[in-house]
């Protein structure tokens, strides 16, 4: 069994993002002849919040990939929004060697201080990848094998969205309800966009920062 550290990392962002929703924005009032070096963000900002013409933002692609249990990734793909791509339990073979023979799990960092509850939770992440290599031995195909894999079992997914939809993601997975793990990678991600892309974020994490709305 590896433990391992969930994460996140912005893949790629769309070119000049601003500039972009600047142009498409202005192509609806037909005011391009105002367009001009250092603009963009002014004009994002009164779209965003005066306006609220949020569909100008959807000229905007950002893709992500997250390290996470696999829980966390079934709350992930639930925003339809979004095109995915998911390490596969079927096709992937944790008994082989560039998986380094063994299943990796997420590191529980919330069983912290609660020694009794890690035990048992060491006990049965243990006692399912003894099962999954036990029955790849016998012969079980690993899309039959994934079956008695827990829920921790670490996955990467990457995921390309509008701006629109991550500002959706955002406002729903930074709130002190969400589940205290995709929180805190959304969390991560939001600190990293408000500086890749200014004004598109910065009133999220003026609300959902790391010492905000706990």
């Amino acid at each position: 069994m590896k433990l391992v550290k969930p994460s996140v990392e912005i893949i790629s962002l769309c070119q000049n993002p601003l500039e972009t929703i600047e142009a498409a924005g202005r192509t609806c009032y037909k005011s391009e002849n105002r367009a001009g070096p250092g603009t963009a963000p002014e004009f994002c900002n009164r779209i965003l919040h005066d306006y609220k013409h949020e569909s100008v933002i959807e000229h905007s692609a950002m893709t992500v990939r997250f390290v996470c249990d696999r829980g966390v990734s079934h709350e992930l793909v639930r925003h339809r929004l979004a095109a995915y791509s998911q390490e596969s339990t079927r096709y992937c073979n944790y008994t082989k060697g560039k998986f380094e023979g063994q299943v990796s799990v997420i590191e529980p960092k919330e069983l912290d201080g609660n020694p009794e509850a890690r035990r048992w939770w060491n006990i049965g992440v243990k006692a399912a990848e003894e099962a999954y290599q036990n029955m790849i031995k016998f012969g079980a195909p690993p899309e039959i094998a994934r079956d008695v894999l827990p829920t921790v079992t670490k996955t990467e997914v990457v995921m390309t969205a509008n701006f629109r939809e991550w500002r959706h993601v955002f406002s729903m997975r930074c709130h002190k309800s969400a589940h205290p793990r995709i929180r805190s990678l959304m969390l991560e991600l939001l600190k990293l966009v408000k500086i890749e892309v200014p004004v598109m974020f910065d009133d999220l994490w003026e609300q959902y920062g790391e010492k905000k709305n706990d």
